[in-house]
């Protein structure tokens, strides 16, 4: 029951925390497809970055023990179309789950038009789930081939240092883009 309430309580403080951002906001998210606001990339990224290093950082210190978290198994081609399909309905319809989560529960009309989208989908697909099943497990990487450091071949601190670089890069280019979108009048 506690585990319950927690997760109910760490719910509604994520979804504060989205609407205070802007988030909750269909024009704020398509703003990152139009390339004039790139918040959302940000914060998602850096919450990639911060998580990955912060877990290799207390695996090497012996708090925790990774290979303990559950990684479901990889499927890249289904992960591929699922990630398309989930930009695509992000980049027409300006939410993700959570956030049109948000929008519904803060009174957005467009929200409550994608949400209600949002489970005739889901419905459709888990009752189409076992004629899909080809597709749901497209691609499998292997037993063991969970993490992106095996995939590659490569030490994981090589991977976490891209990791960062890549962050760096990011936030230089989308705050050039901003700018860019600012001095043009786009936003």
């Amino acid at each position: 029951m506690i585990d319950a309430i927690v997760a109910v309580l760490l719910g509604f403080g994520f979804g504060f925390v989205l609407e205070r951002a802007g988030f909750g906001s269909s024009c704020k998210l398509t703003a990152q497809f139009r390339l004039t606001d790139w918040s959302v990339f940000k914060v998602m990224f850096s919450a990639i970055v911060f998580t990955a290093v912060g877990l290799y950082l207390l695996e090497q210190l012996g708090w925790v023990a990774a290979r303990s978290v559950y990684v479901p198994q990889a499927y890249m081609w289904a992960m591929a179309a699922g990630g398309a399909l989930i930009g695509v309905g992000f980049a027409v319809g300006g939410y993700c789950p959570g956030t049109s989560a948000v929008g519904l529960m803060t009174g957005r009309l467009d929200a409550v038009v994608f949400f209600i989208g949002l489970f005739i989908g889901t419905f459709l697909f888990a009752g189409l789930f076992s004629q899909l099943d080809a597709l749901t497990t497209a691609g499998d990487l292997g037993e063991g081939m969970d993490r992106l450091p095996q995939l590659l071949g490569v030490p994981e601190w090589l991977v976490l240092a891209a990791m960062v670089v890549a962050a760096v890069g990011i936030y230089a280019l989308g705050g050039w883009f901003e700018r860019r979108a600012r001095s043009l009048g786009r936003v």
